[in-house]
């Protein structure tokens, strides 16, 4: 199965990073594109997007200015199906992405995702006080998946941070 592109490029706002795509994703070659997943629902209600995106049009977000890109490749079943060395290979690889196109904000659908890159044990949902990378912000979000136990709107208002941050002038 193939990888899905990363869409970044410099000067983005926000690049979203992802464990991995899922094998919907893999099949069709676009992020998030699970039917299951919430994440292009969860943009829209956020204020991040002005209007509810298809995954078919993730490259269209560099316009907005945001990226997508996974701490591993490889499209899976689940985060289970992925190896410790997939996870090392990744961290180096999304580090090196992350300082070379330096977005402003690096959000990390899932905990789990910082977690993996950063080695730290506890994290807490939003911006994370210390950079891993040093001049980025990070940003630690929900996962989008529809296995995710927390309601909508508590991960809507997570993501809402985001877009309060980038367009503090919005209501």
């Amino acid at each position: 199965m193939q990888e899905v592109t990363d869409h970044l490029d410099y000067g983005l706002q926000i690049v979203f990073i992802g464990f991995n795509p899922s094998l919907r994703s893999g099949e069709v070659g676009h992020h998030y594109a699970n039917p299951r997943n919430n994440f292009w629902r969860i943009l829209h209600q956020s204020g991040l997007t002005p209007r509810l995106y298809d995954p078919s049009e993730d490259q269209d977000l560099l316009k907005l200015g945001y990226g997508f890109t996974n701490i591993v490749a490889r499209p899976t079943r689940g985060v289970e199906d992925i190896s410790r060395e997939e996870y090392r290979e990744g961290r180096e690889i999304l580090e090196a992405k992350l300082k070379t196109y330096r977005p402003q904000i690096a959000c990390f659908v899932g905990k789990g995702v910082y977690t993996e890159l950063t080695r730290r044990k506890k994290v807490a949902w939003g911006f994370q006080p210390d950079s891993y990378v040093e001049g980025i912000h990070e940003f630690v979000a929900p996962s989008s998946s529809g296995l995710v136990r927390m309601p909508m709107d508590e991960i809507v208002a997570i993501y809402r941070q985001l877009r309060d941050f980038i367009s503090p002038d919005q209501e």
